[in-house]
């Protein structure tokens, strides 16, 4: 992990250009318009990752490194180098979207549930349509126990992206513990 933080370090020195905002790429439009009319989960999942690859690219090629650096210490549970490397990136670009929602993931991860909401909302000020983050909101107020805003949040989710199992699954689960309070 010393080599990946000596070229974050490296990267990091040059600066980055000013980056081109994931959300703002005219293709997503017709994406989630597709999306929200895709006819099976698995037509869905095909979109929704047409979508990430999109909002992974910040148009800085030194960022999309750094980004990827970032992604693969998130990958394998690397959560303090990949705090680090997201701290970095919405620092120098706060206008990516992406590096928001990274580092909301990262908070997540880390028991960080205030920091990770925070970010959250910053994810979707900047793109409103961001099933992952609402996605995240979900589970984030999932683990707080605060089911009526999970119920919100999956069911936003389900607005973006009809399709999604796993936010129909998350949207039974928290009806059902909803249901199981009241009891």
């Amino acid at each position: 992990m010393r080599r990946v933080l000596a070229i974050l370090v490296a990267v990091l020195g040059l600066g980055f250009a000013g980056a081109q905002s994931d959300q703002t790429d005219p293709r997503l439009k017709d994406l989630f318009a597709d999306l929200r009319t895709a006819p099976s989960p698995e037509a869905a999942a095909g979109i929704e990752g047409r979508i990430w690859t999109i909002w992974a690219q910040s148009g800085d090629p030194d960022l999309d490194k750094v980004f990827e650096i970032g992604s693969r210490a998130l990958a394998i549970g690397d959560a303090p180098t990949a705090l680090k490397i997201f701290d970095a990136i919405v620092r120098k670009a706060p206008g990516f979207a992406e590096g928001w929602n990274k580092r909301a993931t990262v908070h997540y991860m880390m028991g960080n549930y205030e920091a990770s909401l925070a970010d959250i909302d910053r994810t979707l000020e900047l793109e409103p349509h961001h099933f992952g983050a609402l996605s995240g909101l979900g589970l984030v107020n999932i683990a707080l126990e605060r089911d009526e805003a999970a119920l919100d949040a999956f069911e936003r989710v389900l607005k973006v992206t009809p399709q999604s199992p796993s936010a129909r699954l998350n949207l039974e689960f928290v009806k059902q513990r909803i249901k199981d309070k009241s009891i």
